[in-house]
Parts: structure tokens; sequence; C-alpha cells
């Protein structure tokens, strides 16, 4: 189960579908010149092959453990996580002003997208904190960006996001997890904090110092439902005036749960105030805390959809060594009937070039989405609202194409692909997580029916779709897409009912999806023709010829099921179906 850093991909995919060199232009991103890129995705690459991805299973089998209160890793996690620290890469895209490198979100999907291919559960440590640090940025006081962010940006301290309850969890508006004032003595003007949170990602670990739990919980008196919903910081140890872990705070962690993969990931269940005395502090204005809290989920979706590229492109690697090392039967037709290897067969040879393809698109896609965030932090407002229409297509499609590129890697291994001592076994399982937290897959199509749908009176979605139509011309199936998808956009509109809309919402969004990666690989393999990246010049345009001949017609056939309506889901009453 080795790994390769994809750099070179990469490089392609930052530069022609982010658009470094353009961001480089600008004074806030000034410092990301083609040596310093270059550096960077080099050097991650390098890290995360050697310091990460031999831990990878061994997390798998051994998992992390709650002993006495503590959740402890295997051996050699905090050595990695130390090493991590150390050379700075949990600061690549941090606030200038705490010990952040202040280079763009695009950099740090690159170093997010190689530690996670090398390790995905170990990966989500460093993702939730980065979450933490946008929530704090962005709604925390000077006060509190302060006292915590230095430490949350250089990771010594990791920060966690509370919001599912075990009755609420989608529905983040029925927590009840409450946050009480605190009139008086050396708390005066902060919180007492009590309730329970399910799933919390690395809530509890031994690795940094201290963690910094953001925690959604519902003031006396507050409205009922997500108007009701305030913030608040509740660190696992209060923080002392030097900046230093102080006494602990009155939260632990109850249990983790025993999970399909990611197990070298804590999945805690977090209890605060069993003795009345957690302390937490209010992030932003009261009630407004679900606004704060998004802006953590926001990136983190996209965070997310990146999983689904890490293990796209840990399975295809590992297929690809697999199968031309496994022999097996001669080659149909072949006058020889010597055994080939197996990617000789033309079936496997299919199955290597959709996981290839699937991958370098949704990369195609990721590194498209991440250069229009970072235009909207530039004040680009077009480009903000075209990074909120991508959000919900990567975290979807690139999390569903995740789950099936692994799945074609376990295929590619035939019997042994089912017998955990290959790792096959383990890519799709880890895989399957990433299309429900954050958002299941289903809400983001939700998403982009209702919400993105109507941005900018419909032109944030259908502009996206002409534009593509208009530099996709000479490509036929792609300009074909690109109008069926303008033309379910304009249907959802202008005639389906809002049950129409969320019953199409699925294929709908795996449409546009495709219809954007096929247009970022299209650009990618212009470029190459023109002489970038010549490394890939005998492999770029055979991976997006197969992504256009085959995943683009299979795109078009959706069109159909995206335009059905609601009809035919409710022809049976629910206690018939039900059985």
């Amino acid at each position: 189960m080795t790994y390769t850093a994809a750099t070179q991909d990469q490089l392609l995919a930052i530069r022609v579908n982010a658009g470094i060199e353009e961001l480089a232009q600008s004074e806030k991103f000034a410092a990301a010149e083609p040596d310093m890129v270059e550096a960077i995705v080099e050097g991650i690459g390098q890290f995360a092959a050697g310091e990460w991805a031999p831990l990878n299973r061994v997390g798998d089998l051994e998992g992390a453990k709650l002993e006495n209160g503590v959740v402890r890793l295997p051996d050699g996690f905090a050595e990695a996580y130390e090493a991590y620290v150390e050379q700075g890469w949990n600061a690549i895209a941090g606030p200038v002003d705490f010990g952040g490198q202040g280079l763009p979100f695009t950099l740090s999907c690159n170093v997010l997208e190689n530690l996670g291919t090398a390790n995905m559960a170990f990966n989500l440590l460093p993702m939730l904190s980065v979450g933490a640090i946008e929530a704090l940025e962005h709604h925390g006081s000077r006060e509190m960006q302060e006292k915590y962010l230095p430490k949350l940006v250089s990771g010594e301290w990791s920060g966690t996001m509370n919001l599912t309850e075990p009755q609420a969890g989608s529905d983040v508006g029925a927590l009840r997890t409450t946050a009480t004032p605190i009139q008086d003595g050396e708390h005066a003007g902060k919180y007492l904090i009590k309730g329970q949170k399910i799933y919390i990602t690395w809530g509890e670990h031994d690795l940094s110092m201290n963690i910094i739990h953001l925690v959604l919980a519902r003031l006396p008196d507050a409205p009922e439902g997500s108007r009701g919903i305030s913030l608040f910081i509740v660190p696992k140890y209060h923080v002392k005036p030097d900046g230093a872990p102080g006494a602990r705070n009155d939260v632990r962690c109850v249990s983790i749960e025993h999970k399909l993969g990611i197990n070298a990931s804590p999945t805690c269940v977090m209890s605060y105030g069993d003795n009345g005395e957690c302390i937490g502090e209010l992030v932003g204005a009261e009630n407004r805390g679900l606004a704060a809290m998004f802006t953590m989920m926001n990136n983190a979706r996209i965070n997310v959809g990146n999983q689904g590229v890490q293990i796209g492109e840990r399975a295809t690697q590992q297929a690809l060594d697999y199968a031309k090392e496994r022999i097996q039967s001669a080659r149909a037709g072949s006058p020889d009937r010597a055994p080939v290897a197996i990617v000789e067969h033309p079936d496997v040879r299919r199955m290597l070039l959709r996981m290839k393809s699937l991958t370098e698109g949704a990369r195609a896609l990721l590194y498209y989405t991440a250069g229009q965030v970072d235009r909207g932090v530039l004040g680009n407002e077009a480009a903000r609202m075209r990074g909120e229409v991508l959000t919900p297509l990567i975290k979807a499609w690139g999390t569903d194409i995740g789950i099936e590129i692994a799945s074609l890697g376990v295929q590619v291994h035939g019997g042994m692909g089912f017998v955990e001592e290959t790792g096959a076994a383990q890519h799709w399982r880890d895989s399957r997580i990433a299309p429900i937290y954050e958002g299941t897959n289903g809400i983001q199509a939700a998403d982009l029916v209702t919400r993105k749908l109507g941005m900018d009176d419909g032109q944030a979605v259908i502009g996206l779709t002409e534009e593509i139509a208009r530099d996709c011309a000479d490509e036929p199936a792609l300009f074909g897409l690109a109008g069926d998808c303008a033309a379910v956009a304009r249907w959802m509109r202008e005639e389906a009912s809002l049950d129409d809309r969320l019953s199409g919402s699925v294929p709908f969004c795996t449409m546009l999806s495709v219809a954007v990666a096929g247009w970022q690989l299209l650009r990618q393999s212009r470029a190459v023709e023109a002489g970038a990246s010549p490394a890939l010049a005998a492999t770029k345009k055979s991976t997006v010829r197969f992504f256009l001949d085959r995943i683009v017609p299979e795109a078009t056939g959706l069109k159909a099921a995206a335009t059905a309506g609601s009809i035919g889901l409710y022809e049976l009453e629910t206690a018939q179906l039900l059985g």
C-alpha cells in the first residue's frame, strides 16, 4: 500500500483550474509565486508519503482507543503529527496576523489532498482545525482571536465542530444543549454549557496540547429552531493569561464509535457540564451561531469533496500496481496463449481508466472550486457566487465517485480485494462516510436546486452552463450536456414544484458536476497540448478522452430522471411502501 504523490497532475490543476498565477498577481496572495507553489506541492507530497502514509494500515487495524477518559492513537501518530506542526504545514493558509502564511485556500486544499491520500482518517484532525480557524477569523472577537488563533494556526492546538446530538442530526434546530450566562465571579460574562454531542470527529485525543471545541447551544429564552442557536468556544483546558493550557474544563469523551472505516479518526460522544462547571465563551452575536458555524461548514464541505479525490487517487494507485503484477489468462483473441498481466484485459483496462479519469475529473473540479473561493476572498463577487454553486457539486459528486473508484479498486483485485490483507477494502470502507458527514449528499443536492438555483435570479447556475457550452462547442457530448443542464435548471425554476425539484435534485447535481469536471479537464488537455506539463503529455489526452466519451454521456442520460417529477415517489401510500 505504497503511495506516491500525484504532484504533476496537482500542479496542472492548480495552474489551469485554480488559476494560481492570476491569484498571485493580487497583493494578498503575492507570495504564491511559481517557485513557492512548486515547493509546497512537492514538499507536502514527500512529507505525506514518508510520514503519514506508513500509518494508514496500522491506523485501520488498531484504531483509536478510549482509555481512562483519554483517546490514544497507535504508535507513530504523535510523532507524525508533531512533525507536521513543526514543518509549518498547518499554517499554509492561516491568517498572517496570527502566525499563518496567508497563502490561498487552493494551496491549503493541496496540503489536505496529499495528507488525506496518504491517510484519510488522520487527515480529519487538521481538516477540522481549518474550519475552527475560519469561524474564529470571521466571527470571533479580537481578544478571542489573540487567545486561540496562534496555537490553532500552528497546529499545536486542534479544533472541533460540535453540532449533532442524539435527537438532532441534520435538523440542527432541534438541539438541546444549553448555555446559561454567568453573572458574577471570575467567569462573569461567560456561559455554563450543558449537553451532549455525538459524532464529534477528533473530539478527544492525545496528539495536541489543547482541543478547542466550537459548540452550538441554546441560550435561555432563545427562539425555537435554528433561529435560537448560538456558537461557543469550549476549550478542553482553560487558557491561562500567558496563553498556556491551564485547568481541565468540565468536558469529557464518554465513548467513541466503532465504525465501518476511518478507524484511526476517533468519532466521539462528548459530554459538557456533567459537574455543572463547563465554561464557554460566546462567538459572535447571540442566536447567530448557525451563520458562524456555516463559515466552518462551507469550506469543510469542499474539504470533504477533496476526500473523494484522496481516496480515488489512493485506490487507483493500488489497483494499477496490482493489475500490472497479477498474471491471469491469455489476452482474448491473441494467438499467444500465455497468461498476461490483467492490465492487458479490456475490462480491467476499462476499470482502471475509469478510476483514473474520475479521479482527475474530481481533482479538476476541486481546484476550480478552490480558485473561485480565493477570488471571492479578493472581492470578486461573481467568483464568490460561482464558488457557492460549485461547493455542493464537489462535496456530493466528489464523494460519490470516491466510493465508486474505491469499489472498482476492490473489483480489479478480484477475490483478493475482498480480503482485508490487501488493503483495497479499507479504501472502500473509509470512503463510505464522506457522502454522509458535513451535510449528506442529498442535502447538498437539495441546496443546489433551492438556494443555489435561485441565486442571481437563476444566472448563477444557468450562466455557468452557458459558459461551459460556449467554451466546449467543439465537443458535442459536453456541449449537449451543458445544454441539458440549462434546460433542467430552467424547468426547475419555471415549471417544477418544490417536490419535483427535490425529487430530481441528485441526478441534476450529478449532471452539472460532470459537466463542470469535463469542462475543466478539457481546459487541462488544451493546456497540455500547448506545452504545459510535458510529464503528462502521454497520459492526459487519453484520460480526458475517456471522461468525455464515456462519463459525459452517462450524465446526459440522467436528464429524464432529473425531470421525472415527484408523482412516482408518492404513488404508494407510506403504509404500502413500508409493507
